[in-house]
């Protein structure tokens, strides 16, 4: 009866186990390859707005700024 109990138990355990894995919808490796969750195609869609074309334009502005500061020295015979 003890051990019938304990296998019970045991197997209530396992049971629960996998359901709480198989439940928490996370991304999984096999056989080297990241599958991913079972819900994909249910999850929130994530917006990111479309940035800048050139995304180096401040530093282009800067050195633009610089050259026109420095043919302005130059020319005042600096």
């Amino acid at each position: 009866m003890v051990k019938r109990q304990a296998w019970m138990k045991a197997a209530l355990v396992c049971g629960m186990t996998v359901i709480a894995a198989a439940a928490t919808g996370c991304q999984i490796d096999v056989g080297g390859q990241t599958l991913p969750s079972p819900y994909y195609m249910t999850d929130d869609v994530q917006y990111y707005p479309k940035g800048p074309e050139f995304i180096l334009q401040r530093e282009a502005d800067q050195m633009q700024a610089t050259l026109a500061e420095q043919a302005e020295l130059q020319g005042e015979g600096y």
